[in-house]
């Protein structure tokens, strides 16, 4: 994809402008060695809360090794798990259970104090729409996808180790009061049929109506944040429903439990039947991810939903990934891969808390939505050929990306932006694919924009 294409060999720069010419880290532990990090990093684990939370388990009953090295070199920093600790040393790939291995440019490029997209994780790095020669993962692949959660934050304490701590930003005060209500009601939906479905409100009744999607496999707290902002109370007045089977929805009853799944007729009509039920006013819908892909939907569908403009975040007119199954997997903990598969999607300077509260809430929904979810999300939503019949004199869109996103990056989304007459596009810096969630400080303005604009456009 453009903006994303790494060459294997010899210093030429990525389309991103990254060099890949990096000899000094053909040999990654001799590399990070020039800080000390071994030591610093077994001191971190010791010390280190999260990585404590994730290793201290009675049921990690024997201990098991990883590594991470440069392609093409057998010098391995090698990290031992057993209940309670972890330890690393330097050794060879060949004690490993596994192995991360990466380019030698792109470990440079993770080990900056504020790594550019998509160097900011493993996951990012190693892409799967977006294929990154040099990125591969060495033996058993079962032992990656169970100690995904401790990969994720070793990684994350060798780069402080060595970088220094991440310049995240601080987490907003804690407010005193909240301004959101929330309550069910019941409503048919093609493929779910009758719901009984739980939405929140906040805001200013009479204000513009906006409806807010929650990403797959999650709900809509992720709204939480710009719901109480009190830019946003004083312009909108704010919608947010969990879709059947996420969150505090009940799930569908024309299916068995692990058995969900998504398409674009039950997306759009769920939403449309909302809209109805609440008797929203020419409302504009938003949402992130496979929720921005569907407001690519419902701007072509807008009369039978009753939108006036949709705001699609992190969406684009077609994705197509290749579908892994540990997220729909009896071999592996679903509350733990889900959360560190997405965690790489986001800013690595957002909130911490904002961060975590992400990872809650993938951790927590019941079996199969994620990936069911996904069906719609990769290639189950084909837009190419249809943005062309959006009508932005009926319903205007305007896209917003984060720049962190991996799977569905800004250049995609600009170039869906091109194909619709009167589409909008803008990316936005130091966000990532979750941007109502990681930041919402830093997000509302960009919300803002697109809603003024939707409507002076309206009024004119």
């Amino acid at each position: 994809m453009p903006g994303m294409d790494v060459k294997r060999n010899g210093g030429e720069p990525t389309a991103n402008g990254v060099d890949t010419n990096a000899p000094d880290w053909d040999d990654l532990p001799a590399a990070l060695e020039k800080s000390g990090v071994i030591n610093k990093t077994n001191d971190l684990f010791k010390s280190d809360g999260q990585f404590q939370a994730f290793v201290t388990s009675n049921a990690i009953t024997a201990p098991a090794t990883f590594g991470i090295k440069s392609s093409g070199s057998d010098s391995t920093i090698l990290v031992t798990v057993s209940n309670g600790a972890g330890e690393a040393r330097i050794g060879s790939s060949k004690e490993a259970l596994f192995c991360l291995s990466a380019l030698p440019f792109q470990w440079r490029e993770f080990f900056k104090p504020v790594p550019v997209a998509p160097y900011q994780s493993y996951w990012g790095m190693f892409g799967m729409n977006i294929k990154q020669q040099g990125i591969e993962v060495l033996g058993n692949q079962d032992g990656y996808a169970h100690y995904t959660h401790v990969w994720r934050r070793t990684l994350e304490l060798l780069h402080d180790a060595y970088a220094g701590p991440m310049a995240e930003e601080p987490d907003d005060a804690e407010p005193d009061e909240d301004h959101i209500v929330g309550r069910y009601v019941y409503v048919s939906s093609p493929l779910w049929e009758k719901c009984k479905i739980f939405y929140e409100q906040s805001g200013t009744p009479g204000k513009q109506d906006i409806v807010f999607l929650h990403t797959a496999g999650s709900d809509s707290r992720q709204y939480h944040g710009v719901m109480n902002d009190s830019r946003m109370r004083q312009r909108c007045n704010m919608i947010a429903f969990d879709l059947p089977g996420h969150g505090r929805s009940f799930p569908s009853k024309a299916y068995f439990p692990g058995a969900h799944t998504n398409t674009e007729d039950s997306y759009v009509g769920c939403i449309a039947a909302m809209v109805k039920k609440l008797s929203l006013n020419k409302p504009i819908v938003c949402g992130a991810s496979m929720a921005g892909q569907v407001c690519l939907a419902v701007a072509i569908r807008h009369k039978e939903v009753g939108a006036s403009g949709t705001i699609p975040l992190q969406g684009s007119d077609y994705l197509n990934m290749t579908r892994q199954w540990y997220d729909r997997s009896p071999y592996v903990n679903q509350s733990l891969f889900n959360p560190e598969w997405v965690y790489g999607m986001m800013s690595p300077t957002a909130p911490p808390s904002n961060k975590a509260l992400i990872w809650h809430l993938y951790s927590a929904q019941a079996y199969g939505i994620f990936h069911g979810d996904l069906d719609f999300y990769f290639g189950g939503w084909d837009g190419r050929s249809r943005m062309k019949d959006i009508d932005t004199n009926a319903c205007l869109v305007y896209m917003l990306t984060g720049e962190y996103d991996w799977s569905n990056t800004p250049s995609m989304s600009a170039a869906t932006a091109e194909k619709i007459k009167g589409g909008m596009h803008k990316s936005m810096p130091g966000l990532g694919h979750f941007p109502a969630t990681e930041n919402p400080r830093r997000f509302v303005p960009f919300l803002i924009e697109a809603i003024e604009h939707i409507q002076s456009k309206r009024q004119n």
